[in-house]
């Protein structure tokens, strides 16, 4: 797969199928692998981190979930790149579990209530499915000796798809530092376990379609994501701007100011 530069973060330039049978090919080897569901807020959280930049662009796939990178990824002269949305894929993973014979594993959830919903909302939608393993783990940083229990457990379990929904940029980090003690591919799929609980909206396709789809999640959290869209979005289209119209290449060092 081609990665395109967006300011400083590679995206893959693919479609739903290329990039689930991309992280079956993974799965199928056995060893750790982790895939970013990308989109404005973490190009920017890219941009403006040196460690954070190296997490992100050293993942074995980076997906563009959020429509204006793949926007971005055709004004760049990628006419055929398309948005690939993080539920998307996990909702395409998860319905090709069962005959593909994969362990899936759930990684998140802010709470075992809302991770045992996503668990029976999984098996209603996906009777074929087989949840191996889900861990809701505490807002604090988990001990040494309860990571290794995660680890073991998760290795024990032999899963082979382990979504992670814990939070960009989190969940990100999380998935790299496990990467090398893990047999999994994981995949951090951010609010979509709210989405599956119930507790969360998805935007009508006809908002998705034409990139409104943060506006939507705008208007349904104000209170948690004004300052991360007032913030971000802005910078994101300055700075592309410079690297579309002006030709500008930025480092990938992080630290911008």
């Amino acid at each position: 797969m081609t990665r395109a530069t967006i300011i400083t973060m590679g995206v893959e330039l693919t479609t739903l199928s290329g990039a689930t049978n991309r992280v079956f090919t993974l799965a199928e080897q056995g060893k750790g692998a982790y895939v970013c569901v990308s989109n404005v807020h973490m190009c920017m959280e890219v941009f403006d981190s040196t460690d954070f930049a190296a997490v992100v662009n050293g993942a074995d796939l980076v997906i563009p979930d959020g429509k204006p990178l793949a926007i971005a990824q055709k004004l760049l002269g990628y006419r055929h790149a398309a948005q690939v949305r993080g539920q998307d894929i996990m909702n395409k993973l998860c319905g090709l579990s069962g005959e593909r014979g994969l362990n899936i594993g759930l990684y998140g959830g802010g709470s075992d209530v809302i991770l045992g919903l996503v668990q029976s909302n999984l098996v209603a939608q996906y009777p074929d499915i087989k949840i191996a393993y889900a861990f809701s783990p505490p807002f604090r940083a988990l001990t040494d000796e309860e990571n290794i229990a995660v680890i073991n457990g998760i290795n024990k379990a032999k899963v082979d798809l382990l979504f992670v929904g814990v939070g960009c940029p989190k969940q990100e980090i999380w998935m790299a530092e496990h990467r090398d003690h893990l047999t999994c591919v994981m995949l951090g799929v951010g609010a979509a376990f709210d989405f599956i609980a119930g507790n969360k909206k998805h935007a009508p396709r006809w908002i998705q379609h034409i990139g409104l789809e943060w506006l939507f999640r705008l208007c349904s959290e104000p209170g948690r994501l004004w300052k991360r869209y007032l913030k971000q979005n802005p910078r994101f289209i300055w700075y592309f701007l410079q690297q579309w119209l002006l030709g500008k290449q930025f480092h990938k060092s992080g630290n911008h100011q």
